[in-house]
């Protein structure tokens, strides 16, 4: 295992951004908080929801294009970021098998990084198999290289970031890739917006539940005492961004010590505060985003409906 990342380094990062985002207005936190071992849990309840269509979509376009993107990119090293279970990936190893010689799992979790690999590691005897403990956000450049990389960024998680840092990331893979390598990215698409506010408000309260875990992770990690049923959840569509808004509204007046930063907080009945936003894409929009990284894309693909997209993208040709 190669380890860019400490349980150190995660609580300065966590104390940095719960203060930053605390005294900011409007207050907001960053969403790779929700995700302790019960906020993984609650995605995961999440993703088999009737609501919540963009895991099945995703699953949907590479169990048919898997083949192809084996055929069109050749790969000998799957790296893939935020890895997480793994469970998608295992359609694209086993596209790839016949050129595919080592997969790089990346993400924050040592421990869950570990147990998937090597349910990986088990069913490909042939596969090296190397795990990478790293903040893609911040190590990009320490990933290892390997030859005729396919880098798979799945989920669509590059919704999460805002259109500067957007940019600026896939600028930062761009930078890592050779000529040969290309890039598998995941991306939610712009549909009617009562569809994505269900999508993320779901009618049995599980993304709410989701959304509060926030709370509890910062009563632990940083001695706080806010109260998660203080808040109710909401999502809300903004047309003009064309992203979703999670955001924890304080249902009354109230005060909130954070013991471990020594910060007090006032929340105001009624307050908002910004948990997560999750941009969705057309197909205009990842490219142009691709072609101020230096990238290009080679390839669009969508489920049957028209809900999800994949794009192969690849350094841009001089």
């Amino acid at each position: 295992m190669d380890r860019f990342l400490t349980a150190d380094d995660l609580a300065k990062t966590l104390r940095k951004d719960v203060r930053e985002g605390l005294t900011g207005t409007p207050k907001t936190l960053p969403p790779k908080w929700f995700y302790d071992e019960r906020g993984s849990a609650l995605f995961e309840e999440i993703t088999k929801l009737e609501e919540y269509y963009p895991t099945r979509r995703e699953r949907e376009i590479l169990t048919a294009r898997a083949p192809e993107i084996a055929a069109i990119t050749g790969a000998r090293t799957l790296l893939e970021l935020g890895a997480g279970s793994g469970e998608k990936t295992r359609l694209l190893l086993g596209a790839l098998d016949g050129t595919l010689r080592a997969y790089v799992p990346v993400d924050v979790s040592g421990d869950f990084l570990e147990e998937a690999a090597a349910g990986i590691a088990a069913d490909h005897p042939g596969l090296t198999v190397r795990t990478v403990v790293a903040d893609y956000e911040q190590h990009l450049h320490l990933l290892p290289a390997g030859e005729r990389r396919l880098i798979a960024f799945l989920g669509g998680t590059i919704g999460n970031m805002p259109p500067a840092a957007r940019i600026g990331f896939l600028g930062g893979l761009r930078a890592t890739m050779d000529d040969g390598d290309f890039l598998l990215l995941g991306a939610d698409l712009v549909k009617d917006p009562g569809r994505l506010v269900r999508a993320y408000d779901d009618a049995a309260g599980v993304t709410g539940e989701f959304n509060k875990n926030v709370l509890s992770v910062i009563n632990r990690e940083l001695d706080a005492d806010f109260v998660p049923d203080a808040f109710e959840h909401v999502a809300v569509w903004d047309g003009a961004e064309e992203w979703i808004e999670m955001r924890l509204r304080s249902t009354r007046d109230q005060d909130v010590r954070v013991g471990g930063l020594d910060l007090d907080v006032r929340f105001a009945a009624g307050e908002e505060m910004r948990t997560e936003i999750s941009a969705k894409f057309r197909r205009e929009r990842l490219a142009s985003e691709l072609e101020a990284a230096g990238m290009e894309l080679a390839e669009f693909w969508t489920d049957e409906a028209g809900d999800f997209s994949l794009t192969l993208a690849r350094p841009a040709r001089s």
